[in-house]
């Protein structure tokens, strides 16, 4: 990447959208870092925290979704900001109180 001149500047300018591509893509993969979390939690017995952390992960969705500009939101941009925020932002918080509300019957 050390070239010089037109193709020097072209190689830094195709390494820097490439760059760019994958940092763009950060806050879709930490939502979704804890939804796999939450994921887990589940299979291992604990639906309550599970539940929990799959509302707050919905819910850092649609913060993250509400600060980023949308060339920047990647994958977190499914339709426009405010159906992307409302859908997250109500679906969050219906999971956390489900799971806050529920009687865990023994379980946790």
């Amino acid at each position: 990447m050390t070239g010089t001149g037109a193709d020097g500047r072209v190689e830094r300018i195709r390494h820097v959208r490439q760059v760019r591509r994958y940092l763009v893509q950060i806050p879709y993969f930490v939502v979704l870092l804890g939804l796999l979390v939450a994921a887990v939690l589940v299979l291992f017995d604990r639906w309550r925290r599970g539940a929990f952390v799959f509302g707050s992960a919905l819910l850092l969705g649609a913060v993250l979704r509400s600060l980023i500009p949308s060339s920047r939101a990647g994958l977190l941009q499914v339709r426009g900001r405010f159906f992307d925020v409302a859908a997250m932002a109500a679906t969050g918080t219906l999971i956390l109180w489900l799971a806050t509300s529920i009687d865990p019957l023994g379980t946790d």
